[in-house]
């Protein structure tokens, strides 16, 4: 795309109709951004994209505050007399599950967060109330004096990503995907608004959010948390929902008690990674970076943003975190951007010579807070010991520190008292209002994208046999994915979400109240022939490197959905097919197979708001009808996932989506998707008897004699290990593993080439192995290793297991890295070994997130 894309009115935009629209072409015209504007200083720009970076080129939105002497004089007044160790106290965060009140006393530190899997009592889902206690603990310790310290009060981060989605009961809307399809700038301005009510409520006062990614590849496992590919309309929506977090600034609301500070991400570039690699490399010009993937910075600093959080990909091989040119020099100086810099979860681990305990270069760099989660007291040393030989100048230090002060005061934090008696503390039952949740409801119906009404099928009568199958017909948990009460969003249950519709019980309210009958049968097989079926089905959550894939075929290996909509059809039964996703995927055999395709984009806790759209009323009218259109274009194959590709042509152009009074009508879609051989889901290694392709299993003995596991049964020649096919879920779907004991043998997962595992391994990421423990010695020695890492004992964990009994358990990965594994080219994935008789069953061994593990090795070799 050239820099004219801002600019320009790409098919289907239609945000610059309203007065808001109009105001955000303005701004990004004043900052130097469309057509003639743009192309001069692109014409003054070096051809060569080498990754240079020319800061006079780039915008200069105005940063809303003017001169406040006041204000200065209280920063100035303070930093003045804050020793050293306070001072870098304030540059570093730590995350709840690796920091206690008692360390934020001892070492004064500026902030706290909560990360997507940290909770109170290490509880997903931790009631408010808990929640709100550990808010005041956090806050009394930061402002106890009694060991000399002084009272600068502590700011609490948390990803409330789609509303407070941390918490039971809190709202859930639409992710960002959803919303940009809405075109709907000043709901997403009202969501903004709810979220901060419900995230002050339970004494946070900062949320992670909004992205303002503008991803060009839907292979990122974070796409859904952008707007749109589109930078314009990323734009928009970047203020609307800054000013609805935060309050308009200059105004009395301004972050008062009602509103939250906002960090705008990830600066910058992240979704415009090589291949869509989460925490990749990206290797756009700098005018694609200025244009496309800076569009949302700009007018977020115009609104006020108070911080922004540094991204954890690379510009042309250089970390964001260590990025001066972008960090300093554009982003602070050219951009005026007047708050502070957050680090993300140990991003300046990952710059060159650092570690995750020691990087005075990030703050070198520009880094004003460091999110240092469970390396803060590393980091803490390592910074004051910086400050103290100058490595880190005086200067930089008091402008970071600077920064962080200035924002709290504006805050009014100093005045405040503490969370719980605040303006909205402990006021729970705003949690899930129902003013909020009809707010949340109106954004699932105008985020519905229609692609195919074949025969004018819907809008349903509502009066008539309805049957809702699928698995995601009465699953809150699928239609919310990723970032809901923890970080990947797996592992809940309905129990956890009171305040919720799911779309079954939203389609059978409006159809026994239309006078029609309602069946869910998850696996379609319905008790009475329906007169039409509602299909709910779609991606499992997800969040960040978790969710990279490697093309855009839907579930790879799996048929089950499509199996589900043609066995209906072959019934004779009329197929609504409801999609939820995060992303745009190849669907050609499902739309082909259903008479009407919707898409709900990770809809949250409204499901009712899809019947609403559905459905006709009683009398036959409709008061819902599609509004939804396509922030991110449609593919045609499995293989064409960057936009900006060359001769990218999509299936559905980006701004495509139906209405009622169109014709619905479309010809059988091409069912051959580009891609060929065997596919596998993203991180998992072995499910269903087979290995995802790239790996082998290997059997071997102490005198390294080897076995390939290719058929089974198989084992070693001299017996001391065999393996077996078991029943676990279906016929033949795991494995047996047999130790005889007469010599030590192993069973090993390889991967060729080697995997480069490094982002799992920074943060709490598991090795899951779905296991049934069958014989385990009373003695001996049984382990887990990867790549060349020491192996872990697992005899002790297996032996409390339930024998003969499936379970999950989890190894943290950064159990494996801390232990010798090379975790940025591993060759041995997982590798179970015992020298003692022993039998153990296994059916599934993939990468998850804590909440999907029943039992979790504990681990004292990691932090």
């Amino acid at each position: 795309m050239s820099s004219k894309f801002v600019g320009a009115r790409a098919p289907g935009v239609r945000i610059a109709t309203t007065l808001a629209g109009a105001l955000v072409l303005a701004l990004l015209a004043a900052c130097g951004k469309p057509d003639a504007v743009a192309e001069g200083a692109a014409d003054a720009a070096p051809s060569a994209n080498d990754g240079s970076i020319h800061p006079e080129l780039w915008p200069q939105p105005e940063w809303p505050f003017p001169a406040d002497p006041a204000l200065e004089q209280k920063v100035d007044d303070l930093l003045a007399s804050m020793t050293l160790e306070e001072k870098v106290g304030q540059i570093i965060q730590g995350d709840i599950a690796s920091i206690t009140p008692d360390d934020v006393r001892k070492y004064r530190l500026g902030s706290i967060l909560a990360g997507g899997s940290s909770d109170p009592g290490g509880k997903y889902n931790a009631t408010p109330a808990e929640w709100l206690a550990v808010s005041d603990a956090f806050w009394e310790a930061s402002m106890d004096t009694s060991g000399g310290g002084k009272p600068i009060p502590i700011i609490w981060g948390i990803d409330a990503m789609h509303g407070q989605s941390n918490v039971v009961g809190a709202t859930l809307f639409p992710h960002n995907v959803g919303l940009g399809a809405t075109r709907n700038v000043e709901l997403q301005r009202r969501i903004g608004e709810i979220t901060a009510l419900e995230t002050r409520t339970t004494g946070m006062e900062w949320t992670f959010a909004p992205t303002v990614a503008v991803p060009q590849d839907v292979r990122w496992g974070r796409a859904y948390e952008g707007y749109s590919e589109n930078p314009q309309l990323v734009a928009e929506f970047a203020a609307a929902m800054v000013e609805g977090l935060q309050g308009k600034a200059g105004s009395p609301e301004f972050l008062d008690d009602h509103h939250v500070m906002v960090s705008v991400k990830h600066f910058l570039g992240d979704g415009g990674t090589a291949n869509g690699k989460d925490q990749g490399d990206t290797q756009a010009s700098e005018a694609e970076l200025r244009d496309i993937h800076a569009a949302g910075y700009v007018t977020a600093i115009a609104a006020g943003a108070q911080s922004v959080m540094a991204s954890f990909n690379s510009f042309h091989g250089t970390k964001l975190h260590g990025h001066k040119a972008l960090l300093t020099d554009v982003l602070k100086e050219r951009m005026n951007f007047g708050g502070f810099v957050v680090g993300d979860w140990n991003g300046h681990g990952q710059v060159p010579g650092c570690t995750n305990d020691d990087c005075p270069a990030t703050f070198v760099a520009g880094l004003d807070m460091a999110m240092a989660s469970d390396s803060w007291k590393g980091m803490y040393e390592t910074a004051l010991a910086a400050a103290k030989d100058g490595t880190l100048s005086m200067e930089r230090l008091d402008d970071a520190v600077r920064r962080i002060l200035r924002v709290k005061f504006r805050m009014g934090l100093f005045d405040a008292p503490k969370p719980s008696q605040r303006a909205l503390g402990a006021k729970f039952e705003l949690l899930g209002a129902p003013e909020h949740r009809e707010v949340a409801r109106q954004a699932v119906r105008e985020s519905l994208v229609l692609l195919k009404n074949q025969n004018a099928l819907l809008p349903l009568h509502a009066n008539q046999r309805v049957l809702v199958a699928g698995d995601g017909a009465d699953n809150v948990g699928k239609q919310a994915g990723g970032w809901t009460l923890n970080w990947q969003g797996t592992g809940t249950t309905r129990a956890d979400f009171p305040n919720a519709d799911t779309i079954w019980e939203g389609v059978a309210r409006a159809v026994e109240a239309a006078g029609g009958q309602a069946e869910l049968a998850l696996d379609g097989r319905y008790k009475a022939k329906p007169d039409v079926a509602v299909v709910v089905f779609g991606e499992e959550p997800y969040a960040e490197f978790q969710g990279d894939i490697a093309n855009q075929l839907y579930k790879p290996g799996n048929d089950t959905d499509l199996e589900l909509i043609q066995r209906l059809k072959a019934d004779g039964i009329p197929v609504v097919a409801v999609f939820i996703t995060g992303r745009p995927l190849w669907m050609n055999r499902e739309i082909n197979a259903s008479d009407a395709f919707v898409v709900a984009w990770l809809p949250g806790s409204e499901g009712a708001g899809v019947a609403d759209v559905l459905l006709r009323k009683p009398d036959g009218s409709v008061d819902h009808d599609f509004k939804g259109k396509l922030s991110f274009s449609w593919p045609r194959t499995a293989i064409e996932s960057n936009v900006r590709a060359p001769g990218y042509q999509p299936l559905f152009a980006y701004g495509h989506g139906l209405t009622y009074a169109d014709k619905g009508d479309l010809e059988p879609l091409s069912e051959e998707s580009g891609i060929e051989g065997l596919q596998a889901a993203p991180g998992v290694y072995f499910a269903n008897a087979m290995l995802a392709p790239g790996l082998s299993m290997r059997l071997e003995n102490a005198q390294h004699h080897a076995a390939q596991v290719t058929t089974v049964p198989t084992g070693l020649h001299d017996k001391s290990l065999v393996v077996t096919a078991i029943d676990h879920q279906r016929q033949e779907d795991a494995r047996q593993f047999a130790w005889s004991g007469d010599s030590a043998a192993s069973v090993t997962i390889f991967a060729e080439p080697a995997q480069e595992l490094s982002r799992e391994t920074n943060g709490d990421l598991l090795l899951i192995l779905t296991l049934r423990p069958d014989a385990v010695p009373a003695s001996g020695q049984i382990g887990i290793s990867a790549g060349a890492s020491a192996p872990l004992p697992l005899r002790e964990t297996l032996a409390a297991l339930p024998a003969g009994q499936w379970t999950t358990l989890g190894v943290p990965l950064k159990c494996f890295a801390v232990a010798g594994a090379d975790v940025e080219a591993l060759d041995v994935l997982a590798r179970l070994q015992s020298d003692s008789a022993a039998t153990l069953s296994l059916s599934r061994v993939a990468v998850g997130a804590v909440n999907e593990a029943e039992r979790i090795l504990d681990c004292p070799t990691a932090k």
